[in-house]
């Protein structure tokens, strides 16, 4: 589908293809996702550890997954001004194989942040 400015509009990831990625990872314990600006991340634990945009899963890149992958895995940003993320297509279909990504990638990220607990806004008039 082409945009006013003649550009194609990019397409947003369906339930099927999430549904399809849970089904892949359900060797992985604590794996969940959440809908964000029309597209998803992929936790484990408390940790994004993927997006997946435009039915595509885009793995968070770390050494850990560089080796699992190989010095040559291909590289592409998410979104628009991303930085490069791991883009896991051939490897969709091994559950082995995308579940020690996912744990290797997860072990290497550091722990989310705790949130600040927010502070009640004074009224205005």
């Amino acid at each position: 589908m082409d945009s006013p400015a003649g550009e194609t509009a990019a397409m947003s990831t369906d339930a099927t293809f999430i549904a399809y990625l849970r089904d892949q990872l359900q060797a992985v314990d604590a794996i969940s996702h959440r809908k964000m600006f029309g597209e998803y991340a992929l936790y484990h634990g408390a940790k994004v550890v993927a997006l997946v945009c435009d039915n595509q899963l885009f793995v968070k890149p770390t050494d850990a997954g560089r080796a699992l992958l190989g010095a040559d895995a291909p590289m592409a940003p998410p979104y628009p001004g991303a930085r490069p993320h791991f883009l896991v297509a051939d490897g969709l279909d091994d559950r082995e194989a995308l579940a020690q990504l996912i744990r290797a990638t997860s072990a290497a990220l550091p722990e989310p942040k705790p949130k600040k607990p927010r502070t009640a806004r004074p009224a205005t008039r």
